[in-house]
Order: structure tokens, then sequence, then C-alpha cells
């Protein structure tokens, strides 16, 4: 459902993607780990060309998304639901303003779209919160919404820039905890997940790529690049793993 080849990015000299490839298939959850500056946020923000590449071809559901225009592409990010790391939240409207902006974007009235976002609100435990303006949460819950705005759109893939970084060490595991109960709930729904939690990404992926100044040096199950890692990032983990 996705694919991607030879996707590169660059500022200036500045190589940030170089040369990455890709393939992603309905219902399989990745997670890129790596360094801080190695390009991982970049990269997943060139998926879906909130930051235009280079070059490089990107496929999404056999549509070829890296040749259409800026109206085109508005269209197709419907379906490709995003969670930043920084919320990225309208703070002057409510929880469920929030959540349903989406929706009436795409044609729904606002009864509908309030409907849906409450449903929505109820996957990450939320629905008390929904007429709350946003600037009153914690940033646990900021980041549910968060979850929810992308969700409610019932996209084929879901992009998740890091999205405990934000958070508080107490927080983290509410947002967590949200992600391993969606990721065993919604099977058809696809995930790229950028992350630095090695345990989360070791229960909830189906592969892992290692990436390390704009290139992956290593892909595999969490058991091959966790249990016999062949690159120096996946030594690293392993060490974290086993001093855990």
């Amino acid at each position: 459902m996705l694919k991607i080849n030879n996707l590169k990015k660059a500022y200036g000299s500045d190589i940030v993607i170089d040369g990455l490839n890709l393939e992603l298939e309905a219902g399989e959850i990745i997670a890129v780990m790596g360094p801080s500056g190695c390009g991982k946020s970049t990269f997943i923000r060139c998926i879906n060309r909130l930051i235009e590449p280079d070059s490089g071809e990107i496929f999404f559901n056999d549509i070829p998304i890296h040749n259409l225009k800026a109206e085109e592409m508005e269209k197709i990010r419907l379906g490709i639901g995003f969670v930043f790391q920084h919320f990225n939240l309208i703070q002057r409207l409510t929880v469920k303003e929030n959540v349903s902006l989406g929706l009436i974007k795409k044609g729904y009235s606002i009864e509908e779209a309030y409907e849906k976002a409450i449903l929505a609100l109820q996957d990450v435990g939320l629905e008390d919160l929904a007429d709350s303006p946003v600037d009153r949460l914690s940033g646990g819950e900021k980041q549910r919404v968060g979850i929810a705005r992308a969700l409610v759109m019932e996209p084929d893939l879901v992009l998740l820039d890091e999205p405990t970084a934000s958070l508080d060490p107490i927080l983290v595991y509410e947002v967590l905890d949200t992600l391993e109960r969606i990721a065993r709930e919604r099977k058809n729904t696809s995930m790229i997940i950028v992350t630095h939690e090695v345990a989360f990404a070791r229960r909830v992926a189906d592969r892992i790529y290692f990436m390390d100044q704009g290139k992956f040096i290593e892909s595999g199950s969490p058991e091959q690049v966790l249990n016999k890692p062949s690159s120096w990032i996946g030594k690293k983990y392993k060490n974290i793993i086993n001093y855990n």
C-alpha cells in the first residue's frame, strides 16, 4: 500500500535523506529508529509531502503521489493520518472541535463530524473531555487528542513522528498504552512510527528500520535486529533492552 523508491532530501550541502527505499503492506507496522538528527522526522514528513522531497518516488495505494499537484495532494492527505511531536492542536477550540476539523473539510456536516469525533475520543479514553478547551489538557491528553484526530478519518496509513518526544516521562506510558491498544484493534491500519522507545517498538512493530545519516543501515523483524543486530545502532538498542 506504500512504496518508496530512492527518496532524497537536502538543505544546501546538508544531505538529510539519502536514497531511502521502503515498502509497507496493508496492516503492517514499521518503527523507524536512530539517533537524533539522523533524518527520521524529515523522512516521515516527506512521505505525505509536508516536506517536499528533492527526488524519488512515493506510491500510496498505487497512486504516484510524488507527482501530484498541491490540491490533489491535499485530498490524498485526508487518507493519511499524521500524529505530530508537538500536538499541532488549535488552542482556542475544544477537544471535539479539533478532532472534527478533517471530517468537516471532507464534507461531513458538523453534527455527523461531532458524532464520529466522540467515537474516536472513546477509542483513546477521552470522551469525557470532548467539550474541554485543549489548552487545559495535559501533554499526554493532548497527544491522545492528536491520535484521535488522525484515526477519526479512518485512514489506511498513520504516520507518527516521535509521539512521546514532547512528554514528561510520567505521561509517556499513557500514550504508548493507547497506541499499543490501537495497533492491536485496528488490524487493517498501516503505521510508520518514528520513536526512541525501543521496548514499545519491540512489542508493536512488524519490522524495525535503523537510520543513520539519512540512510537505513539495518532492517528486519524486532527479533532479528534487536536480538542479533549487525549495526552499531542495533547494538546500542540491544544494550538498552538488556539494561532494563
